[in-house]
């Protein structure tokens, strides 16, 4: 009796076997896979809360004036920082960056821990006494920023309407954003005095109780 020889698709698998087994197996092959789902369930958990956050202010309490905020800040970040490469390099980006920055380290704290009823006197002092300084800081900085730009989008005709159009206008984006500029300044005003109401009714002296 002799030996059937293998044919072409069972002399591939046998090879690819062989090949599978020399190739190392990846100790941390589960792990890796453990914290990939996690990474992106924690992801998605984290933009599901911002995106029901947002819902229930805007059509439930009436809060647009966080929309205006998120709105303000996605300008800058993709309006005028994204779409100018000659705005990137400047100094003042840092400062933007930076400034929100620091505002998130202490609010998003605070509401993490008031989601589950406790209340730190260190990080509620914090939560709303840091944008007094902070806040006005944040939106020089974005005002700076707008400044800086004006003349690139002048000389850049970028997001700008010239004719011929069916408007028959020249809208000169330059001109939108010193428009934006007083509209900055003063939502400024107007989130500061929200701010400090706000500072007052939690950081206030509380009321005494009459016998």
């Amino acid at each position: 009796m002799f030996p059937v020889p293998f044919g072409p698709l069972e002399e591939e698998k046998i090879n690819k076997m062989k090949i599978e087994s020399r190739v190392p197996k990846d100790p941390f092959k589960h792990l890796k896979k453990g914290y990939l789902v996690m990474y992106n369930l924690v992801q998605f958990l984290g933009f599901s809360w911002i995106f029901v956050n947002m819902t229930v202010r805007l059509f439930i309490l009436g809060k647009v004036r966080y929309v205006l905020s998120v709105f303000g800040r996605n300008f800058i970040l993709f309006v005028v920082l994204g779409s100018l490469e000659e705005m990137q390099s400047k100094p003042v980006v840092f400062f933007i960056f930076y400034f929100w920055s620091i505002i998130e380290l202490f609010r998003y704290p605070y509401y993490m821990l008031s989601c589950i009823g406790i209340e730190w006197k260190p990080l509620t002092w914090l939560r709303y006494t840091t944008w007094i300084p902070l806040y006005p800081l944040g939106g020089l900085a974005e005002a700076v920023c707008i400044i800086q730009s004006i003349p690139i989008f002048s000389e850049t005709g970028k997001y700008s309407l010239g004719l011929p159009n069916p408007l028959n206008v020249t809208i000169q984006f330059s001109f939108l954003l010193q428009i934006y500029l007083i509209a900055l300044f003063l939502g400024v005003f107007v989130n500061f005095r929200h701010l400090y109401k706000q500072r007052k009714q939690h950081l206030g002296p509380k009321k005494r109780k009459m016998k």
